[in-house]
């Protein structure tokens, strides 16, 4: 079965169990809605499915393979974009594009980044230190990358931080967009989807005590 795939995942933090048992699937052509109260263990279900971290128990596919059989194939069909921006604040938005890009084997295009700098509403800013810009700007920089790299799955945590209402406009279409051409989003935030991110499925994680 095609996309990526939870199966029993259980996550142990400091004693407490975050979630157990949980099993879900993640499409191409679906956005996921993760949502729940904090320390519900969104960030870390997230991390989980990037890798970043392990689960104590359970298993992630891709496309039917196990994680680490699929991991390096997944993770050139990935964008994962955590809580913080993770910008360096010494380089403008350009260089933050330009270095992004080398890390992830993308080809930089100086015209195409102008391109995105520009529907991200950053014109005139792209040559400045990203510590200078405000946390709007500095969180659409990070966001860049979604147009930046083709790529199926997109795993973001809490995306809409910091964004004006602009902001969040151009961000959810470009949800519906890719979601539309058979990409596949998983998403955490704390505000409700609209239906400008088009059709979507909700997975709740109760806070555990």
């Amino acid at each position: 079965m095609a996309g990526l795939k939870a199966d029993n995942l259980t996550c142990i933090k400091r004693d407490r169990v975050l979630f157990s048992k949980l099993s879900f699937l993640l499409a191409p052509g679906t956005l996921l809605h993760l949502r729940g109260p904090n320390g519900a263990g969104k960030t870390s279900l997230l991390r989980i499915l990037t890798g970043l971290s392990s689960a104590q128990s359970g298993t992630i596919y891709i496309d039917d393979e196990p994680f680490h059989d699929a991991r390096e194939r997944f993770y050139q069909q990935l964008i994962y974009i955590g809580h913080k921006a993770g910008v360096n604040g010494a380089l403008t938005a350009l260089e933050n594009l330009k270095f992004w890009c080398a890390q992830h084997n993308s080809v930089f295009e100086v015209d195409r980044s102008f391109a995105i700098l520009a529907k991200l509403g950053l014109v005139g800013l792209e040559d400045v230190p990203v510590r200078m810009l405000s946390a709007g700007q500095q969180r659409r920089v990070a966001l860049a990358r979604l147009w930046l790299k083709q790529a199926t799955y997109w795993i973001l945590d809490e995306p809409f931080t910091a964004l004006d209402v602009g902001g969040i406009n151009i961000l959810e279409q470009h949800m519906k967009i890719h979601v539309s051409n058979g990409g596949a989003i998983m998403t955490t935030s704390h505000q409700p989807l609209t239906d400008a991110a088009g059709p979507f499925t909700e997975l709740y994680l109760e806070y555990n005590i």
